[in-house]
This record gives structure tokens, sequence and C-alpha cells, in this order.
């Protein structure tokens, strides 16, 4: 894992992102860009994952947790189903058991049905890299232009990064064509 000491630029404009409290709150919150049907409209379609970034709440610290490049995809349909496939940098082929569990670590994978409400999308899990993520509800803070989406989760402990400490996930997505 590279600690970043500066946010990247796409995600500058996510600074002061809402708090759990805030989400409700459209007059002061800078990702109440849509709403409701509209948010879902934006969303329908493949994105492209363009960075993965992991904020410490202790330090305010910033982490590639997935590296520099990372790759992936996640797919909203309009029948409310969404999927995720995102992937570190530089991931190999696992030869031994310490490659398999580094591979685990560079991986964030599920589907399950997704809903509005405001300016989240929350998915129910149905299926997991982590099983312990299905049959959760997973909420997502998102604002979308024409060709990104930038989406903020809310505080708390991620399976595969951050040696148990509360950290949220900051990540930008391009419209894939």
């Amino acid at each position: 894992m590279n600690i970043v000491q500066k946010k990247i630029p796409v995600l500058a404009d996510m600074e002061s992102a809402p708090t759990d409290n805030a989400i409700s709150d459209k007059k002061n919150n800078p990702l109440s860009e849509l709403v409701d049907d509209e948010l879902k409209k934006a969303l329908i379609g493949t994105w492209q994952l363009v960075s993965y970034q992991v904020e410490l709440q202790e330090t305010g610290e910033f982490i590639d947790a997935m590296g520099a490049t990372p790759r992936g995809r996640v797919i909203f349909t309009p029948d409310n189903w969404v999927a995720f496939n995102l992937e570190g940098s530089n991931r190999t082929p696992a030869e031994t058991e310490d490659d398999h569990m580094t591979l685990l670590n560079t991986l964030v994978a599920y589907i399950g049905r997704y809903r509005i409400e405001k300016n989240q999308w929350i998915t129910t899990v149905e299926t997991a890299w982590a099983p312990q993520w299905v049959g959760t509800e997973q909420r997502r803070t998102v604002a979308v232009d024409d060709e990104f989406a930038r989406v903020i989760t809310p505080w708390r402990k991620m399976p595969n990064w951050g040696g148990g400490k509360v950290s949220r996930s900051v990540i930008s997505f391009r419209r894939a064509h």
C-alpha cells in the first residue's frame, strides 16, 4: 500500500464530503447533484474504475489501496442490479498461499440489488468476495456528471485493508464506451 500525501485532482471537489447526518441536507451537501430517478438514469450503464483511494479517519492520510493503476468495472442495470469487480494494480497469478492472500486484499467484488435514496445508492449484497458482506446493505454517496461518477463510502472497517482501522473509500469511475 502506498500512502498518498495529496488527493487526486478528479476528487478534489469531494474534500468536504457529507457525514451520515448531512446526507439529507441538500443545500449544504456538495454531492447532492442528482436525486432518485435522475440519479438512477445517470448511473445505468457500465463504468470503468479510474482511481480507488482509502482515507484513514485517524490521520486523514489517503492510501492508494488498489495501487496506482487499478482496473475494474461497475455495471448498473435498469432493473436494479449492480455488479462490481474492482482489482488492484499489477495482479499476477498466485503461486503461493501468500500470493493468494495478496490477491484477495486487492479485490472488491459483489453483486446485488440496488435502490436510490437522494444522492446515494444502497446495494443489498447477494454475493461477495467477502462473506461478511453477503446480506448487508452497502451505502454509497455519489455525484455524477456526463462522464464521471465520484463515490464516497461511509466510514467503516474494510475487510481487506487499513489494519482494522476506520476508513472510507473515495472512488472515481469514468463511463465506459
